[in-house]
């Protein structure tokens, strides 16, 4: 039985699935921080976060 062009489907598709999982995980280091940076950033971020969400908490009621 013949498989026609579906193994080479195949793979095209499972390299274009690894060069998008690359590039999501490159974007992420390429941002130039260390890790020290980047702990502080994400820190600050959820530090907002949690206060934005207490003040709809106490706004709403």
């Amino acid at each position: 039985m013949t498989r026609g062009n579906q193994r080479e489907i195949d793979r095209m598709r499972a390299q274009k699935r690894a060069q998008k999982n690359l590039t999501s995980k490159d974007k992420q280091s390429a941002d130039g921080l260390t890790p020290a940076q980047r702990k502080e950033r994400d820190a600050k971020a959820l530090q907002e976060k949690a206060a934005k969400k207490a003040a709809e908490k106490s706004g709403g009621k």
